[in-house]
């Protein structure tokens, strides 16, 4: 080949490759519909703000108002005059006492919906009876919402909400009604936004899937029938970006600085002038040129080994019990990165990893080619409404990239409906505190950017000679945790373990003796393998907890302190205990705990004090039913299972509520899928015979235990107890015996005797010896388990009849625990008797 045509294929390959990019600077999408209202003005003439043509809905000739006498609305202007509070579209509302539709003539397509919020008391209406609804479409895009609880919590004097609803026909209703009936009640809005937004800008169809995080095989889709609000979109490492600088469809990218935690918070230099490449797949109006322009990194230290010991995090506030779309924006153009394999990291969503070996340059298709990568992450739900869900990035050592870093140019984070069509959560609580919630002032922002940096560079620098010391010494301390303002920086072995058990509040040693009084005697609740448990008092008195305090002296040691910090820290449950925090100083470790008023279900079953009355049936049945949920999720609502391996009453708390809660993960591991050769550990009377004869790990370990349980509770006899002839009584080996030589009515506790009904008894007492069988194949799951005693409850409270051996659900009867069971079938179809 002559050089000539060499020169020739290689202009063509370079015209073709011109043809897969885009160069784009202020490249705008051009909406169909572009609608801006200042509710509550008369003003017909358009008043401009941020890029933006106002007018007031009273004059508007596109709205249509409520004509319905009944309707009860009344335009306002707002008492207060902040400096901070912009006039459009914030000083003037509409205010409703009654349903009110606001109707627009729009083209079919989905739209961005945004709604402004100025909570104050209008007229005589108090801001407290400000609770509204709203819908849109047949989509709930509100319900019961305070704009006033919501803007202390954000600590903002205003605020908006941003929604993407898909508009089939020539009209989209928005409906705003206040969400209870009072004299006080009513609902308001100072601004309404409708922008028309490109068909597949955030749609993932069968064409494109998301990944489901924790869920390889079940990807998630996004069709046009479906609804989200936009939680949070953010030029990472760059300045606020408004509406007016947006790519024409008026969105808002504010900063991530409130969100980004620890001490890496290097930004790399910006280059505002440097062209941005745009693929087919992300045109140029998706994002603007100037977020892919600004970045975050890890600190650029030399040789970048340090990197390997954390994670870049951020924690961003959310409603809990949604699934989310997460998109994380990328462009590499600041450094001399041009090549695959120069810089390849690992990014986690919610403790789990959405995608292992990220290459940036392999992905996009070279330097200066912005990208973007979509997630979908299921957020669970939890009893305050609200969580956090973070972000990690790290270092993929195992690639052998050129750089041990990772970055990241912008996130944009999306509520999805679910499928009654809701995306309404709950109001913030006060027991909800965000990490992000703390919001330094521009002032003190720079003041803390170098602290944390010079905190950070010192950190490493005493990392460098505890390793010089280290090696010297040959000594090896693989879970030994040291932190420099919260820079936490373990051994390279312990990396995945950091990140886990971040999570958790990181109690002193002062505030631990504090909260006890020094580990008064007075205030001890309960010994165990572990350690003693007081109960304690934190945050200046405010909540009450109980504080495990390990025994230097007991056989479970740092083992299972660790492994309780790192499982407790991502399971989230109401019938799990709460891990608050730990306390590793001085050769403590110190467990915090929610505190459990109603103590263990040990001590209620048999150290009843005083006058306590005893369990009645129903409760120990609420209780049976709460461990089985617990384990349920154990077993089946985790990415692996999770065998807790100590299941027996000492281990189940009892809240003010009777609420059960498992507790004591220090024997927990997690299954893949099962594990062989395990050294057999658990409590005397709950041990798996099967498990201790083949060291044999799987789920049904924990059925053998919980089985122990439901005799106990059935019982109210200890799992191991006492003899007339001194020997010591196994309580399963004794209730089979009865059941085997036909005195079944000698097992039940006393004080049951004549409460409970025979298609309960019989019905609890089979799931029970089930559970008990001696092969594990031969016990039912969890599933069935928790399906039975639910249906037990149902025979306790006549709420079933057995007719020609089929069970019936009487028609007056409410199906109690239905929240558990599959959603659209019927009773009859998934609660079967174990064994029938």
């Amino acid at each position: 080949m002559d050089a000539v045509t060499c020169f020739m294929y290689l202009f063509i390959f370079y015209l073709l490759h011109l043809q897969l990019f885009a160069v784009a600077d202020n490249a705008s999408y051009v909406p169909s519909d572009i609608i801006f209202l200042n509710c509550g003005s008369n003003t017909s003439e358009f008043v401009e703000y941020d890029g933006r043509n106002w007018c007031g809905d009273i004059a508007s000739s596109y709205v249509l108002s409520n004509t319905d006498t009944n309707t009860k609305s009344f335009v306002v202007r707002a008492p207060g005059t902040l400096q901070s509070v912009p006039e459009v579209p914030y000083m003037t509302a509409r205010i409703f006492q009654s349903e009110f539709t606001y109707t627009f003539n729009v083209t079919p397509g989905p739209k961005f919906i945004r709604l402004h919020f100025y909570p104050a008391s209008y007229l005589d209406f108090n801001i407290s009876g400000a609770f509204l609804s709203v819908s849109a479409s047949n989509f709930t895009l509100l319900r019961n919402f305070s704009a006033s609880l919501n803007a202390d919590y954000i600590n903002v004097p205003y605020f908006m909400k941003e929604f993407i609803v898909h508009v089939c026909g020539s009209l989209l209703e928005l409906t705003f009604a206040p969400s209870y009936n009072a004299r006080d009640a009513y609902a308001f809005v100072n601004g309404i936004e409708v922008v028309s937004m490109p068909l597949d800008l955030y749609i993932h169809s069968d064409v494109a899937p998301l990944p489901f995080v924790g869920h390889d095989t079940n990807p998630v889709y996004i069709y046009k029938d479906s609804a989200m609000e936009c939680l949070h979109r953010l030029n990472v490492g760059g300045e606020k970006i408004t509406p007016k600088y947006d790519t024409g469809m008026f969105r808002t990218w504010d900063t991530d600085e409130v969100y980004i935690l620890g001490a890496n918070v290097y930004l790399e230099p910006s280059n505002m002038s440097m062209p941005v490449l745009y693929a087919d797949n992300a045109p140029p109006y998706s994002v603007p040129a100037d977020v892919y322009r600004t970045s975050r990194s890890m600190a650029p230290i030399a040789g970048g080994l340090v990197n390997l010991n954390y994670n870049m995090t951020w924690f961003f506030p959310v409603d809990s019990g949604f699934l989310y779309l997460v998109r994380l924006h990328f462009c590499e153009i600041y450094h001399d990165i041009t090549e695959y394999n120069q810089v390849v990291f690992t990014v986690f969503l919610n403790n789990q990893t959405a995608e292992q070996e990220f290459d940036p340059i392999a992905l996009s298709g070279g330097p200066g080619v912005a990208m973007h990568r979509d997630y979908a992450v299921m957020v669970p739900q939890v009893k305050e409404g609200k969580q956090d869900l973070w972000l990690d990035l790290h270092p993929d050592k195992d690639s052998r990239p050129r750089y041990y870093t990772a970055f990241l140019n912008g996130v944009e984070i999306f509520k999805l409906s679910n499928v009654d069509k809701n995306l309404a959560g709950l109001n913030p609580s006060q027991s909800f505190k965000s990490r992000s919630d703390v919001k330094p002032t521009h002032k003190n922002l720079q003041k803390l950017k170098f602290i944390l940096i010079g905190c950070g560079l010192g950190a490493v620098v005493l990392l460098i000679l505890l390793c010089l010391v280290l090696s010297s010494l040959k000594v090896i301390r693989p879970t030994k945790v040291l932190s420099w303002c919260g820079l936490a920086v373990y051994t390279p072995n312990q990396i995945e373990k950091s990140r886990k058990s971040s999570f958790c509040r990181h109690f002193s040693l002062r505030e631990m003796k504090l909260a006890t009084n020094d580990f008064d005697e007075s205030l001890l609740v309960d010994t165990g393998g572990f350690g003693s448990v007081y109960k304690g008092r934190v945050d200046s008195g405010a909540t009450y907890v109980a504080i495990k305090r390990a025994n230097p002296m007991s056989e479970q040691g740092v083992s299972e302190f660790e492994t309780e910090i790192l499982l407790l820290s991502q399971l989230r449950h109401n019938n799990l205990v709460s891990l608050l925090g730990y306390c590793n100083e001085d050769g403590e470790m110190i467990l915090v705990y929610d505190f459990m008023a109603n103590g263990t279900l040990y001590d209620r079953l048999h150290l009843r004090q005083g006058d306590q009355p005893p369990l009645s049936w129903i409760q120990r049945l609420e209780i049976c039913i709460g461990v089985a949920r617990g384990l349920h999720y154990l077993h089946t609502g985790t990415k692996h299972k999770i065998i807790h391996r100590d299941i027996k009453t000492t281990n189940i708390l009892l809240d003010h509520n009777w609420v059960p809660k498992i507790s004591d993960f220090g024997l927990s591991k997690e299954c893949y899928p099962s594990l062989a050769n395990t050294n057999v550990k658990g409590s005397i009377g709950y041990l798996d015979p099967e498990c201790c004869q083949s060291h044999k790990l799987t789920e049904k370990t924990d059925l053998y235990s919980l089985g122990v349980v439901l005799l106990e509770v059935l019982c109210a006899r200890p799992a191991v107890s006492q003899g007339e002839d001194g020997e010591h009584v196994n309580l399963a080996e004794w209730v089979m015996l009865c059941f085997e030589n036909g005195r079944v009515e000698q097992i039940v506790d006393s004080n049951l005797e004549g409460k409970i009904e025979k298609e309960c008894f019989e019905l609890y007492l089979g799931v029970a010896m089930k559970c008990l069988a001696d092969r594990g194949v031969e016990r039912p799951s969890i599933g069935e388990v928790l399906e039975n005693l639910v249906q037990a409850m149902h025979f306790q409270k006549n709420e079933c009849t057995v007719l020609n051996g089929n069970v019936h659900r009487n028609d007056n009867a409410g199906l109690y625990g239905h929240s558990d069971l599959t959603p659209g079938v019927e009773f009859s179809e998934i609660i079967m008797p174990v064994g029938r």
